[in-house]
């Protein structure tokens, strides 16, 4: 039988795509979550990996560039797939190129729209409200160099109403991803 591949989770916020990630995969005979990456040293992220007994470790911007830094960390916990959930500095060329198809990340619209800098979490559904679309979704994408550019592996769409705001249909979203992202993400860790 094969071993389960070990996921890490890069997130810099709050970390509640983490935590289901983490949960999902508790079981599973296909992976599991062995080590969450923040960018950040107080992210919330942090706190629920410790609470789940899952090694977490801070990897501030200016380390990101560092391959000496970051590849040892990936080494040291055999990391087979890098899942970006809300990490917000752009990921280096070298860490793309260790992880062929086997980096993805999560986009709260639906790509092509509502992509690239500046455009993250609340900025997004702010856009959506303001663009008064009658939908919006989640995109599970390729990482690539490029920002929210990467080839579209899963979207899942929602409607939205005239009546909503930002925060509703933020909610809207959110759901979205706590239902389908790991599954998306187990059927792709399948493959390998």
């Amino acid at each position: 039988m094969k071993k389960p591949v070990n996921i890490a989770v890069f997130a810099s916020g709050s970390g509640t795509n983490c935590e289901n990630l983490i949960r999902y995969f508790a079981q599973s005979e296909v992976a599991r979550v062995a080590l969450v990456v923040s960018n950040k040293h107080d992210a919330p992220v942090l706190e629920r990996a410790s609470r789940l007994g899952v090694p977490s470790a801070v990897v501030i911007k200016a380390e990101l560039q560092k391959p000496e830094v970051v590849m040892p960390l990936m080494e040291s916990h055999q990391i087979g797939f890098v899942v970006l959930a809300g990490f917000l500095p752009l990921i280096p060329n070298y860490l793309i190129d260790a992880f062929p198809q086997r980096m993805v990340n999560i986009h709260p619209s639906l790509l092509p729209k509502y992509g690239g800098k500046g455009m993250w979490g609340h900025h997004v559904h702010e856009a959506v409200k303001a663009a008064g679309d009658t939908e919006t979704g989640m995109t599970v994408h390729w990482v690539t160099p490029q920002c929210d550019a990467g080839d579209i592996i899963a979207q899942f769409r929602v409607g939205i109403a005239p009546t909503d705001t930002p925060d509703d249909i933020a909610a809207k979203e959110h759901q979205l991803e706590m239902e389908h992202f790991p599954k998306v993400v187990e059927s792709l860790v399948e493959m390998i």
